[in-house]
């Protein structure tokens, strides 16, 4: 049951959103978007709470309008997760959400306007203790830099990234994070990788506009997962054109497959072939569907047949392997005969207990 990452992370400043810590030695902790009306407060909410359910640590929050700043407070006011506003452009959207309490505003300062305006902005995310994360993206860069470059390369989105946080330097503002992402998975690893050597605070990570569900989600895993197996992301999001849930998913599952961060059943499960003993596919499915309830952290093994079955079992926290008959194990130990027609049923509830006792063992 090997737990512990041999990933040494890069040292960062801390900074706050809401309650939640980011950077320095905090967990890295997973975000996601919504993707509904902001000023529908009733469908907003409910999606805040679906990837709250999930797992989210903080959720952001496009506010395109003053009147969808209204709405933000609304939103703000029925859930307890920190919420990110995303603004672009227009200064006074920025104010009007720090009045309403967002955790963190989420703009390039360079596309605010004036320097009084910018430093309208730092103030107020000063005076309530607002942290503020600087967002570059391949798709917008500035003309200039597009000219300087001729495409949106890792120098390009690098310098844009400096320009915007020189503006917070020089109001010493420090309390920032900083995201710098490509569509292009090279282009984001190599942006990443050069910011991370001359800024100290911290970086979330992401691929924009990563794709469909599929592809997305294979996409940001190379490009997430080889940053952070070099120690370098506080804070993730995975961009899917899919329901916002999958992100947070996937976003767990990369954290969890480099043993970063522990949240839900880490299920191991064989491809399966010809030697299977009942079917692990659907078995598999029907657990993931049962216990997407389950946060805490448990490995759980799902083996067809004999050969690898056993080994896997004994290093998970529970285990079934197939055999004439099936075996379910706890704890690592052999525990007793498992028949095809009540497996899900029995790998449940094995599973409900062994997070029961894990939990009076905490207690105790």
């Amino acid at each position: 049951m090997h737990t512990k990452s041999p990933i040494r992370r890069r040292i960062s400043r801390q900074i706050r959103v809401g309650r939640v810590l980011v950077g320095g030695d905090a967990p890295i902790s997973v975000q996601s978007m919504t993707n509904t009306e902001t000023t529908d407060v009733a469908a907003t909410t409910a999606q805040v709470q679906a990837l709250v359910r999930a797992g989210a640590d903080i959720v952001r929050v496009s506010v395109p309008s003053l009147e969808a700043a209204e709405a933000f407070g609304r939103i703000k006011a029925l859930v307890e997760v920190p919420l990110i506003a995303d603004i672009h452009f227009d200064y006074r959207i920025a104010l009007r959400v720090a009045e309403l309490g967002a955790d963190c505003l989420r703009i390039n300062p360079g596309n605010i306007g004036r320097a009084d305006r910018v430093r309208a902005v730092v103030d107020a995310a000063r005076d309530r203790n607002i942290s503020i994360r600087i967002g570059v993206n391949s798709g917008s860069l500035e003309k200039d830099l597009q000219k300087k470059y001729g495409e949106p390369t890792a120098e390009a989105l690098v310098e844009s990234a400096l320009r915007h946080i020189d503006h917070l330097v020089q109001l010493d503002f420090q309390e920032f994070k900083v995201s710098i992402k490509s569509s292009d998975v090279f282009t984001t690893i190599e942006a990443y990788r050069a910011l991370a050597r001359q800024i100290p605070q911290p970086l979330h990570l992401g691929v924009t506009e990563a794709g469909a569900a599929r592809a997305g989600t294979v996409k940001s895993a190379i490009a997430m997962g080889m940053l952070l197996a070099e120690g370098i992301g506080d804070t993730l999001r995975v961009s899917l054109a899919a329901d916002p849930v999958e992100e947070v998913k996937v976003g767990f599952d990369i954290l969890k497959a480099l043993k970063l961060r522990a949240k839900g059943i880490n299920l191991i499960a064989c491809p399966s072939c010809s030697r299977q003993e009942f079917d692990v596919i659907a078995t598999v499915n029907a657990l993931e569907e049962r216990l997407a309830d389950v946060m805490e952290p448990l490995n759980v093994s799902i083996l067809g047949c004999v050969v690898n079955g056993p080994g896997e079992a004994r290093e998970a926290h529970v285990g079934l392997a197939g055999g004439t008959p099936n075996l379910l194990y706890i704890g690592g130990v052999p525990h007793h005969k498992v028949d095809n027609e009540n497996a899900v049923d029995e790998l449940e509830q094995a599973i409900r207990a062994e997070i029961a006792a894990l939990k009076n063992q905490a207690v105790e």
